[in-house]
């Protein structure tokens, strides 16, 4: 497949075979920017995920629809990081269930093994003992009670023996499927694994391709494609007072990051994507989040966009792919965008679906 450096060439190489005229060179400069753009960010957009073979390219007209394919494909890559996100956080649970498998499988065997030993006491105790016979009590009992008390003593032994049998068995069932379950952990976990690894080079891909198709732009189109996919950039309050003191070290944490770069899947402490500023901001108050905009929707209690409270994590697309913190007045702190560091913006800005209290 063609590379957005590949088209650039041919383009410019096109444009020097065929001179315009003075009247026509910048408006032919703009236009052939864009044609080039448009197809470069169509062949960038043709392999992202979820696309079962590669769409036909969609070739722009004009400048304008060179930047949108470009600002598209930003908030497409987006996407697919927030999706490498969450299936390293699925990662770690299913590597932290074959660990808990393991650690059961490895209890039950030291059960087995004291159940064992116990098992074998009692019965040498019933089998080789010189009076526990019935035979035994029956022949050198001096009286019918001290015959029945013999006898009782037997059984007593016998049923703790079955006692014992009963709990090894029962032991050993446990130790058997905790192994199975650990191995099944673990194959999940090295499936999980190997998709991740597909995914990360593919989005490296994509990121050079972008990059590419992003620094072609002019100065103005790039500020187009960022306001489609930050928001405009808004002055950050003089003082945030959240409702809560997790909540307010959460807010001052995420606000000390601004200026710092936006960088696919960091998660800080000098450059962050959504998630990871998130997440680096509730860390510092003491609360874990994962590195997934989509698991973090999923925490907390939901919250109405009239109750927002300083702290409280607000959510953008269907399925979410983007997170910011709001930070009061009708404004949140957020890592934005490619090409973009941490800003303070509104929370108003296109594809906002909810947001989520997790502490106060």
């Amino acid at each position: 497949m063609a590379r957005p450096q590949s088209c650039v060439r041919h383009v410019l190489s096109e444009s020097a075979a065929h001179p315009a005229g003075p009247g026509r060179s910048r408006a032919f400069g703009r236009l052939s920017t864009g044609l080039l753009l448009g197809v470069a960010a169509s062949l960038a957009m043709a392999v992202l995920p979820g696309s079962a073979s590669a769409a036909p390219a969609t070739q722009a007209a004009t400048p304008e629809q060179a930047t949108k394919l470009v600002a598209d494909a930003n908030h497409e890559l987006e996407v697919v990081t927030e999706q490498l996100n969450d299936a390293q956080e699925t990662l770690a649970q299913q590597q932290a269930a074959a660990e808990a498998a393991g650690k059961a499988v490895a209890d039950t065997q030291a059960q087995l093994a004291a159940l064992d030993a116990e098992m074998r006491q009692v019965a040498r105790s019933a089998f080789t003992g010189d009076n526990l016979s019935r035979f035994n009590a029956l022949m050198t009992s001096s009286s019918a009670d001290e015959f029945v008390a013999q006898v009782t003593t037997l059984d007593a032994l016998a049923g703790h023996t079955t006692d014992v049998l009963t709990e090894v068995t029962a032991t050993a069932q446990a130790a058997a499927q905790a192994k199975t379950d650990a191995d099944a952990a673990a194959a999940a976990a090295q499936a999980t694994l190997q998709e991740i690894s597909t995914k990360q080079a593919d989005l490296n891909a994509q990121v050079a391709d972008y990059q590419a198709q992003y620094d072609a732009l002019s100065k103005q189109q790039q500020q187009v494609v960022v306001a489609q996919n930050a928001g405009p950039v808004l002055e950050a309050p003089a003082t945030v007072v959240a409702s809560s003191g997790a909540a307010q070290t959460a807010v001052d944490t995420a606000l000390k990051q601004l200026g710092d770069p936006y960088v696919w899947g960091a998660g800080g402490p000098n450059a962050f994507d959504c998630s990871g500023l998130t997440q680096y901001a509730y860390a510092a108050a003491g609360v874990s989040l994962p590195h997934s905009s989509l698991a973090q929707s999923r925490m907390g209690t939901a919250v109405s966009r009239a109750d927002l409270q300083p702290g409280d994590l607000v959510f953008f697309y269907s399925p979410v792919s983007h997170v910011g913190m709001y930070i009061g007045n009708g404004k949140m702190v957020h890592a934005s965008t490619f090409g973009v560091p941490v800003i303070v913006s509104t929370v108003d800005m296109k594809g906002y679906v909810g947001a989520r209290r997790l502490v106060g």
